[in-house]
């Protein structure tokens, strides 16, 4: 399992993580809200709402994984956005998932 869904599934036995849309809505505007992450295959509207929240209230928001693959991450069937809710978890995870990216782009260059 990629060290992403792995730091995810800890976030979630700590409590620090709000998955689906409505509890990650609830914590933008509570602003309790660290990162934002949304499945790359989520629907158009759930992207464009919650890139807009992000933008609005300046939270980082990653693009990661399929909504099954978060899902299995935090044992459960399917989740299109989580909201991380602790600091450090949310910049690690960040860090992961830039990592990948470019690990991922220098490989399609290749």
């Amino acid at each position: 399992m990629h060290k992403f869904y792995s730091l995810l599934g800890l976030c979630k036995k700590a409590g620090k993580l709000a998955g689906g849309e409505t509890a990650a809505e609830e914590a933008v505007r509570g602003k309790t809200a660290c990162l934002l992450i949304v499945a790359e295959d989520a629907s158009k509207n759930t992207k464009k709402k919650f890139y807009n929240s992000a933008n609005y209230y300046q939270i980082p928001i990653v693009a990661f994984g399929t909504k099954e693959q978060l899902g299995r991450a935090i044992g459960e069937e399917v989740r299109a956005v989580f909201a991380v809710t602790e600091a450090g978890f949310a910049k690690k995870l960040v860090q992961i998932a830039e990592e990948w990216q470019e690990t991922e782009n220098k490989s399609s260059m290749i």
